[in-house]
Order: structure tokens, then C-alpha cells, then sequence
């Protein structure tokens, strides 16, 4: 491609969902926008996402589903283009929908219905898209952006960085935006894995085996006060794997565990076991935590607590809160994550400090910008970070 007497108004460097709606949105401001994106299929994290159906957005998304350094970073893009106006577009555009659970809603047909809305509206507002192209390096002279790619040098007014985080690297995940804000003194929050299972030490692990697939809902809680992102818990459903632990509770809890500390797991809740003490009676205590747990967790639990064949009435106090702790209080000692491959985003990312929280903008690099998984922010499970990519682009193109 020869674009060097064309001058853009921005070129976006991520064809996902950020770049796409970013540059979508700022067609429709009459902006002349270039999108370029390295892989050979785009929107593919799209596309797997939420099972195939893409839980696009969570009708409860507020600050509180996020971390960041800067906590209140993400409050001014969130008000601004909030979850109902991305409900609004899809309902306007004919698209079946559904809630699931909790706020999240997903597509009735595929994910590949946002997709296709994404890229109609760069086509209705002229929006050029190229793909695959490698951008080698971008540098700033004269107030332009001079892009340089594998296919040639694009000239651009501003640069909109839109790469993504590192999970999923078989489908195309780039640090490149990490990378460039790095190179140029834009600090950048070590990245790790997030929304991932956990796997637990082997001793732990092999204690879990006759566990294995089944799925319990439980409260959860993990982190630490003193941590950056403090404390948090979570009532879900937890699945015990044959590699660890997984499941809503585990993705969820990922996100504030660092190694080294333990997760705490809510079988039963204070009602639960009160009803429970007050019914025991000469019952096994095998059978009676059936009442309440599946049978291969309630014999997990006896085994664990040296409570086999054992009555409940007959229990001393000692053994009581023994069994009581395992229900309402069961630590687990994970060792590491899955990693990338397992990880459904990326946590840490471009210093959202040194960035404008009303446009994206860095204020370190001139004419630059970063939306989207890149940035700092990363979401609880259940939407939230396709929300941040829809909010913080369209602030983003508001100021193109």
C-alpha cells in the first residue's frame, strides 16, 4: 500500500472490539479513520467469547466491576456511553438477545452478529480496515504520526492503540501496545493472567481426584487488604477439575489471589448450618451433609475431617467446629494459574495514571491513545470488559 500523500485523522492499530467500535464511532463524526490489525481473521476473540454468544455487556456494569490502580479511572467513560446504549444498538440493529444471569446478556445466535454490526458500521461510515499488517514501529515528527508497517508508512494526526492483553496467544494476543507506551516513558502495570483457573499444589490436587467435574455453588473470597486491589468475594459456582480448581468462583477470585496466598470457600452459609445442627440428630455425618452438599463432596468432607461414620450428635466440640470450618470456611492453597492460554483477560496494562479518564488520551505521548484491554482495567467476569472496550472507545472517538 503507497498512503504516503494521505494524512489520517487517526489510525486504530487493533481490529477487536475497542478498534472496530472506536473507529466506527468516529466515522460517524466524519473523521477519516484507518484501522489496521496483524492477524489474517479479525474480531476472533469476539467470536469465542462467552461460549460463541458473546456476553457483549452486563446491564449492571458500574466502577465497582472493576480493577485498576486508579480505581476511579474508569467512572467518566463508564457514564458516558453506559451498558443500555450498547443494548440500544443491537436492538436497533435487530439482533436477538437474551440476559442469562446476573445482567449479563448475550447474543440468541452467535457472536458473529456483533461482529458483522461492528464491521457494517465501519463500512457505513467509510472506515478503511486492513489486515494482515505488522506495524514495525511508529514514530512522531512534525505533530504526524509516521506508522511504518510491513506493507509500507502511513501518515497519521493521532494513534490509537487497541491491541488487546496476552490471553489467548494462539488467536493473535500482542503486548504491543505495551511495548510502545513502555519505549516511551508511559509506565506500564506488569501484566498477568486473569479470570483464570487456579491449579493447586500436588499433595492438594490429588486429594481433589474423585472431585473431579463436578461444579458447587459456593461464596469465595481472595485477596489481600494490603494488596492493590484489596479484598473481594464472589457467589458462584466453583468446578473441581483434574488440574485444580475452575469455574465462575475461581475466574473470579483469580484476579485478586497473587501466589504464595490461599482462597477461602463458603460451602454452606450460617443459615445453612444452623438448620443443619439443629436437624443432625443421630444421623451419619456423611448423610447429613449429603442434605445439604452432592454426595462426593459431602464424603470428601467426612474423609477430610477424620468424621467418617461418625454421628453428629456424637460429635465432641472440637470436632463440631472442625466440621464446621470445612463447610463455612475451606482454605485451598493454589499454587499457580493456568496461564495465558486459560486466561479470559489480562490484568495490569497501560499506567491509567498517566492518562485523561475523559478521552483516553495519554498525557505523556502526544496524539496517542489507549482503549480497551491494553489500558489497566480489567473487569469482573460476566461482561464488564466488553463494556470497558465499548465505553472507553467511544470516549476515545469522541475526542479523534
Amino acid at each position: 500500500m503507497d498512503d504516503s500523500n494521505t494524512l489520517w485523522d487517526a489510525v486504530v492499530i487493533g481490529a477487536g472490539a475497542a478498534g472496530l467500535f472506536c473507529a466506527g464511532q468516529a466515522g460517524l463524526r466524519q473523521k477519516k479513520i484507518l484501522v489496521l490489525d496483524h492477524a489474517k481473521k479479525i474480531g476472533e476473540k469476539i467470536r469465542i467469547s462467552g461460549g460463541g454468544f458473546c456476553n457483549f455487556t452486563n446491564r449492571y456494569s458500574s466502577a465497582q466491576h472493576f480493577l485498576s490502580r486508579n480505581p476511579h479511572f474508569v467512572k467518566s467513560a463508564l457514564a458516558r456511553y453506559r451498558p443500555s446504549d450498547f443494548e440500544g444498538w443491537l436492538q436497533h440493529n435487530h439482533i436477538a438477545y437474551h440476559e442469562k444471569h446476573r445482567g449479563q446478556l448475550f447474543c440468541d445466535r452467535s457472536a458473529q452478529d456483533v461482529i458483522n454490526m461492528l464491521l457494517q458500521l465501519c463500512q457505513q461510515t467509510s472506515v478503511t480496515i486492513r489486515f494482515p499488517v505488522t506495524v514495525h514501529d511508529c514514530q512522531l515528527i512534525d505533530k504526524v504520526w509516521h506508522i511504518y508497517t510491513n506493507q509500507g508508512v502511513v501518515n497519521s494526526l493521532t494513534l490509537v492503540w487497541a491491541t488487546g492483553g496476552l490471553p489467548v496467544p494462539k488467536i493473535g494476543a500482542s503486548d504491543k501496545a505495551l511495548q510502545f507506551a513502555q519505549q516511551r516513558d508511559h509506565s506500564v502495570i506488569l501484566p498477568r493472567p486473569a479470570l483464570v483457573p487456579l491449579s493447586l499444589t500436588e499433595k492438594e490436587e490429588s486429594s481433589f481426584t474423585q472431585l473431579s467435574g463436578l461444579s458447587v455453588p459456593v461464596v469465595i473470597h481472595s485477596g489481600n487488604k494490603g494488596e492493590h486491589y484489596g479484598q473481594a468475594h464472589f457467589d458462584e459456582d466453583l468446578l473441581f477439575t483434574h488440574r485444580g480448581l475452575s469455574g465462575p468462583a475461581i475466574l473470579q477470585a483469580s484476579s485478586y489471589w497473587r501466589e504464595g496466598e490461599s482462597v477461602s470457600v463458603a460451602f454452606l452459609s450460617s443459615s445453612q448450618w444452623q438448620e443443619m445442627d439443629n436437624s443432625a440428630g443421630g444421623k451419619l455425618v456423611e448423610n447429613i451433609l449429603t442434605l445439604f452438599l452432592p454426595q462426593r463432596l459431602a464424603k470428601h468432607i467426612a474423609q477430610v475431617t477424620a468424621l467418617e461414620q461418625r454421628r453428629f450428635a456424637e460429635l465432641n466440640r472440637t470436632e463440631k467446629e472442625r466440621l464446621k470450618n470445612s463447610v463455612l470456611n475451606y482454605v485451598f492453597h493454589p499454587d499457580k494459574t493456568l496461564g495465558w492460554n486459560k486466561a479470559e483477560v489480562m490484568l495490569g496494562g497501560v499506567d491509567t495514571n498517566l492518562m485523561d479518564s475523559r478521552t483516553m488520551a495519554s498525557t505523556v505521548i502526544p496524539q496517542c491513545y489507549f482503549i480497551g484491554e491494553c489500558v489497566d482495567v480489567t473487569g469482573h467476569l460476566g461482561g464488564h470488559n466488553f463494556q470497558w472496550a465499548w465505553s472507553s472507545a467511544y470516549v476515545c472517538a469522541q475526542s479523534l
